[in-house]
């Protein structure tokens, strides 16, 4: 029996990558689209889907609209994209030769080349940026207990796939700045609801380190100005976290 796919994708505002993104799921059953109440046109162009469904949610965090997608998925294979996700033809037909396999794990990292506007990342430790998007909802979940980077939990097997998924994270500076204090303040939602105590000395060692792993031993320095700029982001975003956990107290 073939195995068939549905496709994944939780949306905010998206209707700059909406159309290429589920056009990249051209191969899957179905495709389930929960949004978070978009206020421009992004329902309105996934709508023009024939096999779209779409379920808004209000957002609490990622996690939630995840398994919120997950629920209503018919298929137990799955293939999970962001907006700013796209999948090269080498990998589409990896995925399908993948899901047809009898002996498939029951999870699959992606790895993903990282661009910056059109310039493509190399180190700042995107060299080494993966994350599950293809598995069997039947063996996996997505942790209740994280608000941002958001946690597979796999009670199974888990495979890497060889070609790459490329990600077009953000256009410009401004927009990743945004982001990374968007997550930084999810970070400290998520560390207040667990009881953990804010810390001046803790904050500022956790900042400085975070930018020198990103530049020094991430080899951010090999990427340029970029590298310069990614690895201040990556600590700014670790400053917001613990300037959130304060406010919370």
């Amino acid at each position: 029996m073939e195995e068939k796919i549905s496709g994944l994708i939780i949306t905010y505002d998206e209707e700059k990558n909406i159309q290429e993104v589920l056009e990249c799921f051209d191969f899957c059953d179905e495709i389930i689209v929960v949004d978070s109440f978009s206020t421009d046109k992004t329902v309105e162009i996934a709508s023009t889907f024939p096999n779209v469904k779409i379920i808004q949610n209000k957002f609490e965090d990622f996690t939630k609209q995840r398994n919120i997608a997950l629920e209503a998925a018919k298929n137990d294979w799955v293939l999970f994209l962001d907006g700013d996700e796209r999948i090269t033809p080498q990998l589409r037909q990896e995925i399908l030769e993948t899901v047809q396999n009898p002996n498939a794990k029951d999870a699959y990292y992606f790895y993903r080349t990282f661009f910056l506007g059109n310039t493509k990342i190399k180190f700042s430790g995107t060299q080494n940026d993966k994350n599950f998007r293809l598995f069997r909802k039947s063996k996996a979940h997505y942790s209740q207990h994280k608000k941002v980077h958001e946690t597979l939990e796999v009670n199974g097997t888990v495979g890497v796939l060889k070609h790459k998924l490329l990600h077009y994270s953000f256009e410009n500076y401004d927009q990743f700045k945004n982001k990374m204090l968007s997550y930084g303040r999810l970070k400290g939602q998520e560390l207040s609801a667990k009881g953990k105590k804010y810390s001046l000395f803790t904050q500022w060692i956790k900042v400085i380190f975070k930018f020198f792993k990103t530049y020094f031993l991430k080899l951010g320095i090999l990427d340029g100005i970029n590298g310069l700029k990614i690895s201040y982001l990556q600590s700014l975003y670790v400053f917001e976290t613990y300037r959130t956990l304060k406010q919370k107290q």
